[in-house]
């Protein structure tokens, strides 16, 4: 067999399609693989041009990458880092290839081998393994978005694991606030340089609620998205977050590669947008939910509010006419001592009832425990009678605890009256305190890994039944008789309890008794001892401004600072408090109330104070507890009802010695 025939031999045994092409992009031999890959005789390709085996919408570009190519010839392969080439069969159908290219002689007689492969198969495999990894990130998505206990952790997982599938370098979970920058729920590669994202131009560009993609960021085709974008380079796509007809947010995406985002990966995006859309909403509809629920039990507790502050209220009353009418004051200080326990318990019950609305912000500090449960002690034991057995069992060198200490006295008097209540003929009630390390293994999820403070409170009383425990902390839930209890005792208990960064459990069976389980955190951090009371300081003759819309409070807070050596000046709004403030250089202190309806607050009169006068001191009082104090952290804070010696003592720690 000569040479020439054993070449064409093995030419046309080889299982790629092989074609030869002159200078000119002409085919000058083709194996008979070429012929079955594109549907023609290989004898119908002598002399075509390369370029009618390619769809005509990349024919002019391929042109230019043949000329590129034919300039400077060397061995290459193409189309296996990623890159699709597509070929043309004869009846029109296109699919994709891997092509090899090399060059054939020198000068004038060059040629150009192309070694060209069907990849069908071997893509559609592709494709489908990549799918099912981007199913198993939705799905994994997913089932965080149903577990998780915090918004936080759902988004936060999100960008770096889009990042990671996609191979992207910016990711961004934007929420649009409109009139002012977009809120970033979450980010990975964002460029803080290039400043906040608007919200009225991300509402702008997702408008239609369709997901908007530019190929080339460089091209700058799409000037608004590619400013939402943050990227100068590449690709990027803005994938919505609907909520029915509109969007709410979108996830912002950009990669260094052009024409990055095809079907499979918009299809990723587009399946995490609409989980997270579903999950804000969900998040939302629990939250208008819980405020509804809260609202309908503060209308249920309003015939109870009215009837305790009432009679409160005729209390005080009643003892200040009787004060009224005593001769010469004899036992006034009886009288006054009635209304003054009268109002401790009107604030008692408001803070309680702040407490069960989660409007009231803790005061938590390190607390000594087994000083707090000798005095609870000392106080129940006179309280739960003869046919009670308290025992109070504290472990040795037990850490302070981090908590509101008047609150946790409030709990722990709460739990063992329900002891009490369970026990109708006499029992036993247990507390112990130990502390306890929670860990992964210890199976406490709702708590974070750390130290706490466990207090038991076990009863010997009757139990409960499977469904009464599973009701046991719902808000006005019950089984005792009409009058005897509000149901609210073990909600607020729990309510304090998470709101500490703690928990509550209840374990319980009819016969058997119940424990009540209260989780605390500890802290080693030295306990504050709690000062004597202070005797009023008297003031040095030093001018007061008091800021209070109320006419009969402002009297009261006058009378008090007047008789202690102070001169004081009034004002009802915050405008007014301007004026006096420049009539009256000599102020040394601002006392202003926190609401002072219509108008500036409090805390913006306290705001614009320091920049008039950045020296001045203020001091802030309020009655109403809100969740957001962060306007006012740099102010001194007196909550309502205060006493005379707390008002004094405030006042002159702010201005010093007289």
């Amino acid at each position: 067999m000569s040479a020439e025939a054993l070449f064409h031999g093995l030419f046309d045994a080889v299982p790629d399609a092989l074609i030869v092409v002159d200078g000119e992009g002409r085919i000058t031999l083709a194996n008979r693989q070429t012929g079955r890959m594109f549907g023609y005789p290989p004898e119908r390709l002598s002399g075509a041009l390369i370029e009618d085996l390619l769809p005509t919408g990349i024919r002019e570009r391929h042109r230019a990458h043949r000329a590129g190519y034919m300039s400077a010839p060397r061995v290459r392969p193409m189309g296996a880092s990623g890159q699709v080439l597509v070929g043309l069969r004869r009846d029109g159908t296109e699919f994709p290839v891997e092509i090899a290219l090399s060059p054939l002689g020198s000068g004038t007689e060059m040629r150009y081998l192309a070694s060209i492969r069907d990849v069908s198969e071997t893509q559609r495999a592709r494709q489908a393994l990549v799918r099912n990894g981007y199913d198993a990130i939705v799905a994994s998505i997913g089932q965080l978005a149903l577990e998780a206990d915090d918004v936080a952790d759902v988004f936060g997982y999100v960008p770096r694991v889009l990042a990671d599938a996609l191979q992207l370098e910016t990711v961004v979970i934007a929420l649009i606030r409109p009139g002012g920058p977009a809120e970033i729920r979450a980010a990975i590669g964002l460029d803080p340089a290039l400043g906040p994202i608007d919200g009225d131009a991300l509402a702008a560009a997702l408008a239609a609620g369709v997901p908007v993609v530019v190929d080339d960021l460089g091209a700058d085709d799409h000037p608004l998205a590619c400013s939402l974008l943050h990227a100068r380079e590449g690709s990027g796509a803005l994938m919505p977050l609907l909520d029915r007809d509109r969007s709410i947010g979108a996830i912002i995406a950009c990669s260094r590669q052009l024409r990055r985002f095809d079907h499979d990966a918009l299809h990723l995006l587009r399946s995490v947008a609409n989980l997270l859309a579903v999950f804000v909403q969900r998040r939302q509809t629990e939250d208008q939910l819980a405020h509804a629920q809260r609202i309908d039990a503060l209308g249920q507790l309003t015939g109870g509010i009215a009837h305790d502050f009432n009679n409160l209220l005729t209390v005080i009353s009643g003892s200040l006419q009787m004060l009224e009418m005593e001769p010469n004051g004899q036992g006034a200080r009886e009288f006054i001592s009635t209304a003054l326990r009268s109002t401790s318990r009107g604030a008692e019950l408001t803070s309680k009832l702040l407490v069960f609305a989660r409007r009231k912000q803790l005061l938590p500090q390190a607390t000594d425990l087994p000083a707090l449960l000798d005095d609870v002690g000392v106080m129940l034991r006179r309280t739960l009678g003869e046919s009670i057995h308290l025992e109070i069992e504290v472990e040795d060198d037990l850490p302070a605890a981090f908590v509101d200490s008047s609150q946790l006295e409030t709990a722990l008097v709460n739990l063992v009256l329900n002891a009490r209540d369970a026990m109708p003929g006499g029992g036993t009630v247990t507390v112990r305190a130990k502390t306890i390390l929670v860990d992964a293994s210890h199976g406490h999820h709702e708590l974070q890994v750390g130290h706490y403070l466990l207090i038991s409170v076990i009863d010997t009383g009757h139990g409960m039944s499977p469904e009464v425990l599973s009701r046991a902390m719902e808000p006005f839930f019950t089984t005792k008789a009409s009058g005897r209890g509000s149901g609210l005792g073990l909600s607020m208990v729990y309510g304090f309890a998470k709101q500490s960064g703690g928990n509550l459990r209840i374990e319980s069976s009819v016969g058997q008794g119940t424990r009540v389980a209260l989780f605390l955190p500890a802290t080693r951090s030295a306990v504050q001892r709690a000062l004597p009371d202070l005797q009023p300081r008297l003031g040095g003759g030093e001018t007061i401004l008091v800021v209070e819309d109320d006419a009969a409070v402002r009297s009261i807070c006058v009378a008090f600072l007047g008789a202690s050596n102070y001169r004081v000046l009034t004002a009802a709004s915050a405008e007014d408090a301007q004026q006096v403030l420049l009539e009256a250089p000599e102020i040394a202190l601002v006392f202003t109330d926190v609401m002072l309806g219509p108008g500036q607050n409090g805390k913006q009169l306290a705001a614009q104070i320091r920049r008039m006068k950045p020296g001045m001191p203020i001091l802030l009082t309020s009655g109403y507890e809100q969740d957001d104090t962060t306007e006012a952290a740099e102010f001194e804070l007196l909550r309502k009802p205060y006493r005379r010696e707390q008002l004094l003592s405030a006042i002159r720690r702010l201005l010093g010695e007289p």
